[in-house]
């Protein structure tokens, strides 16, 4: 699967690396799932490599227009600690070199995974140009040795994918200043918000419909909901929210349940959810809440605007770029005692409510774009490739 000989007629070809992918559910593996099916509606021909069962290598999948090609992998650093890393099979490197062969762009989404530096090598022997996306910086997670970790990963391999790409998107300022620190060359960074699906994700349209919808997933009609998309673990704030919990409003839990969830009053947990079920959540609920860390503009929050929900979240210096309101959104500091009081105090207050729900809305109009997104990513090729993306056909996208 060589380039040799290519056609300028030809569609560009990209393989996006992500260490999970849909039905998996988490924020990076959203938007490589997003970013695969926009570049297909390009024109766009994209394969995806990603982790998949132990039990053998899934066949190549196709879906939306691209392909999905999953390489065994050990899942239990997730399962018993909480920590998202897979460990691959030894024909991720095959698969790796195989597909970079194959492709124009290599594009990586972030350095701390062995899919990342699986697909980074296959495309420095391969001379294939690299392309990043880094959604984090280091996680002050409580585990020492999983802060180790990560520091020891972040100085070697993320080190060097990181000085190799030709261009790495960032969702925040703190993310930038990380990955230039580790020596991301300084016009290779570049701010790059997700968007949202905004036909998917949207305020629910009457009063009715929230009832209905309430109804659906056995949430008590008449009480203030608080909802809290992402995986029961420290990093995103779980335990925070969770010891949050007042008699003022109920707790409202969606991605993987808790191996040791005890039953409590008021604290629903629905389990993991495709994007259409999670949709019509956001419509059900009142307010949207993630005391996460280090998290960038989390993926969940984008999605909570543009269904038109008050949010309240972690304050971080990252957020400067998106010139936030923070009186008509919600930036507390990351403990339980801050995040109850701003939530008691929107449980009461409707106005305010409303008025953060329109902020939101209106925000999410603005600014989270997936075709505008995908308009970006296809200049960066573009310049990654010192031309343009040649027979991609962007007006086919408007």
């Amino acid at each position: 699967m060589s380039r040799g000989g290519e056609s300028p007629e030809r569609p560009l070809r990209v393989l996006i690396v992500s260490h999970y992918f849909p039905p998996h559910v988490g924020g990076i593996e959203n938007v490589a799932h997003q970013q695969a099916r926009q570049l297909a509606r390009c024109g766009v021909d994209v394969t995806v490599l990603t982790s998949g069962s132990m039990r053998g290598p899934d066949p190549v999948s196709d879906a939306d227009g691209f392909r999905v090609v999953r390489v065994p992998a050990w899942n239990g650093f997730e399962r018993r600690l909480g920590v998202p890393f897979p460990v691959f099979s030894p024909s991720l490197l095959r698969q790796a070199g195989r597909w970079a062969g194959w492709a124009d762009i290599v594009h990586v989404h972030d350095s701390f995974y062995l899919s990342s530096w699986a697909a980074g090598l296959a495309a420095a022997i391969r001379r294939t140009p690299l392309v990043m996306t880094q959604h984090v910086a280091m996680v002050d997670h409580p585990a020492t040795l999983v802060r180790w970790v990560q520091s020891a990963v972040y100085a070697t391999a993320g080190r060097a994918l990181l000085r190799r790409s030709r261009h790495t998107a960032v969702l925040n300022s703190s993310v930038a200043s990380f990955v230039r620190d580790l020596g991301a060359p300084e016009d290779a960074v570049v701010h790059l918000p997700n968007g949202v699906d905004r036909e998917r994700f949207r305020p629910a349209a009457t009063p009715a419909e929230k009832v209905r919808l309430r109804e659906r997933w056995g949430l008590p009609a008449d009480a203030v909901l608080v909802l809290f998309v992402g995986r029961p673990v420290s990093k995103k704030g779980y335990d925070i929210l969770l010891d949050a919990a007042s008699t003022e409003y109920e707790l409202v839990f969606v991605g993987d349940k808790p191996t040791r969830a005890v039953p409590r009053d008021g604290v629903h947990h629905l389990g993991p959810m495709d994007p259409t079920e999670l949709a019509e959540v956001y419509r059900a609920c009142d307010i949207f809440a993630l005391p996460s860390t280090a998290e960038g503009f989390p993926l969940t929050v984008q999605e909570a605007m543009a269904s038109g929900l008050p949010v309240v979240t972690t304050d971080d210096a990252g957020y400067a770029p998106y010139a936030l309101d923070r009186s008509l959104l919600a930036l507390v500091e990351r403990n339980a005692d801050a995040v109850r009081a701003v939530l008691r105090q929107l449980a009461s207050d409707t106005g305010r409510c409303a008025a953060m729900s329109a902020y939101s809305v209106a925000y999410a109009a603005r600014h989270f774009s997936w075709s505008a997104h995908v308009e970006h990513l296809l200049r960066l090729y573009g310049e990654t490739r010192g031309a343009t993306p040649g027979a991609v056909a962007w007006e086919v996208c408007r």
